[in-house]
């Protein structure tokens, strides 16, 4: 089985992220980038079906520009076996939507022919989560979204709702899965590992040159920090707080 997943260089989680001078977009100059956390999930559920003997081999694709191949380097140390860099210049938390994202994944899984595809359920750039959801209507496949568990076996995916946990079940292979938080705890790249993945190879595309509309639908009408939030207060006695929430804050 060959697993293709999906990795997204973003903005690392720990940086507080500042609003650039235009307000149009965020300042992206000097900041700290990695791999978007759900795709660290992803990778670490592929490489554990390597790992298993499920899968034999395991391919990590990013689209994004030529420093994109940072995290690319970063799910090989994981241990994917090797990757595929699409390069473009448009900034992938806006100008390059999840239609556009879906559509060159859907042209690389046609040239590779993964039986799986694990994505992870959103980046924390964007936040829109639906790539994976994109991606299997476009390559006609099953989709199972927001996975907690996924046994192959079963052909079942336990996967996280507002109300808790549900399991579904996938009919058949390929089918593309997308990555929640639950599904399991990624893996540090040791430095043995990361040596060898200086070695293994990526392949680098254009994403002018696969055909697919890049054009987004949706435009940026400005960026801006969130208020600040007032002070809390202190309160002594439960009538108290009651009274603060009835006669103040007008809640009750």
């Amino acid at each position: 089985m060959r697993v293709l997943v999906g990795v997204k260089r973003v903005v690392d989680y720990a940086v507080k992220v500042r609003v650039a001078a235009d307000k149009k977009a965020v300042d992206l100059s000097n900041v700290k980038m990695s791999m978007n956390p759900f795709c660290e999930i992803a990778v670490e559920e592929a490489v554990r079906l390597k790992e298993s003997k499920a899968a034999t081999e395991v391919v990590a694709v990013s689209v994004g520009p030529k420093q994109a191949q940072e995290t690319i380097r970063t799910a090989l140390a994981m241990g994917a076996d090797r990757g595929i860099h699409v390069q473009t210049d448009l900034r992938t938390d806006q100008e390059l939507d999840s239609k556009a994202v879906a559509s060159i994944l859907s042209k690389i899984c046609a040239d590779e022919s993964p039986d799986c595809v694990i994505l992870g359920k959103q980046s924390i750039d964007g936040d829109f989560g639906c790539t994976g959801s994109m991606l299997a209507s476009l390559m006609s496949v099953p989709q199972c979204t927001f996975a907690a568990n996924i046994d192959f076996e079963k052909k079942t995916v336990e996967r996280e709702t507002d109300a808790g946990t549900e399991v579904v079940a996938f009919p058949s292979l390929p089918a593309v899965f997308t990555a929640d938080l639950r599904l399991n705890e990624p893996r540090y790249a040791t430095l043995p590992n990361i040596m060898k993945a200086k070695k293994k190879k990526i392949a680098t595309l254009s994403a002018s040159d696969l055909g697919v509309d890049l054009s987004s639908g949706n435009e940026v009408l400005e960026v801006f920090e969130p208020p600040d939030r007032e002070a809390g207060v202190f309160v002594e006695t439960v009538d108290e707080l009651v009274g603060k929430l009835k006669d103040e804050a007008g809640v009750i």
